[in-house]
């Protein structure tokens, strides 16, 4: 019988004399007072050149690991573009969406230019001369009636907004009107 057998069939023999569970250092600490066996008692001695053979079958799974490791991210990041791109029905499918659309936008603008009614620049150049026209006297009047209220409130006992309700005069706060920018 060898030292790793008899090693192992004392370590095997206590364990089932105690019948409950140790560690590794319980195990061995209470067997190296009795038998004097080390952690190492059941190993088989390694030779040096056994070492680098292992060192050296270690460096080329590691490699091999991480290449491994490399080609899995790369392939991950494949199927992430994959599963996040359209398939060929779904493209088919926006393609002709996208084609109803464009002749949809086409007719529009065939009756655009083929519209008799359109507006020239001179009418529309005239349009804006008298909206401008128009928003200045508007501000000229809103002023105006302004300075007469609050020449009327100088003398008035009451607040401004009683006043206002008194005579029925609307302001364009009131009415939710703002006056346009020229």
């Amino acid at each position: 019988m060898s030292k790793k057998d008899n090693g192992a069939s004392l370590i095997l023999a206590y364990l089932n004399e105690k019948n409950r569970p140790y560690s590794a250092q319980d195990v061995f600490c209470n067997l190296q007072k009795q038998h004097g066996l080390g952690k190492t008692a059941q190993f088989s001695d390694i030779n040096d050149a056994d070492l680098k053979a292992m060192d050296c079958q270690i460096s080329e799974l590691s490699a091999e690991v991480q290449s491994l490791t490399q080609s899995c991210k790369q392939l991950d990041a494949e199927l992430k573009e994959l599963n996040s791109s359209l398939t060929t029905e779904e493209m088919i499918s926006e393609i002709q969406e996208l084609k109803a659309e464009c002749s949809g936008y086409r007719e529009r603008l065939e009756k655009i230019k083929s519209a008799t009614n359109h507006v020239t620049p001179e009418e529309k150049e005239k349009v804006y001369k008298e909206r401008t026209i128009y928003v200045k006297e508007w501000k000229k009047r809103k002023r105006l009636a302004s300075d007469m209220i609050n020449s009327i409130l100088e003398g008035y006992p009451k607040s401004k907004k009683e006043f206002l309700d008194e005579v029925g005069v609307e302001t364009d706060e009131d009415c939710k009107v703002v006056v346009p920018s020229t």
